[in-house]
């Protein structure tokens, strides 16, 4: 390796490494510059299980420590997991049923 070349690789290294440091030493804020909310570690339990339309079968996936539930199913043609639906749980406990 040419030293021309070893000299670009270190200056272009020394430059990653100061947008790093600058990147995680600066403060994080939202987007009016206060900072979101504390969220929890989640604690999930995942269970598979048959949906009303068709054939397919979902994933449910409740996190018990943020009170929220997922539903996702496997989409065999693209190949990944897309989203049925969402309920946050604390919301729905709380709200009184109407008619």
């Amino acid at each position: 390796m040419t030293r021309s070349k070893l000299r670009g690789l270190l200056a272009l290294n020394v430059a990653l490494l100061a947008v790093l440091a600058i990147v995680s030493l600066s403060p994080e804020a939202g987007a009016d510059g206060t900072q979101p909310a504390a969220r929890a570690r989640g604690a999930y339990t995942m269970v598979a299980g048959p949906i009303r339309t068709g054939n397919a079968s979902a994933i449910w996936i409740v996190d018990s420590a943020n009170q929220e539930l997922a539903v996702v199913r496997f989409n065999d043609s693209k190949q990944q997991l897309e989203g049925i639906g969402f309920r946050d749980i604390a919301e729905d406990a709380t709200r009184r049923p109407g008619r």
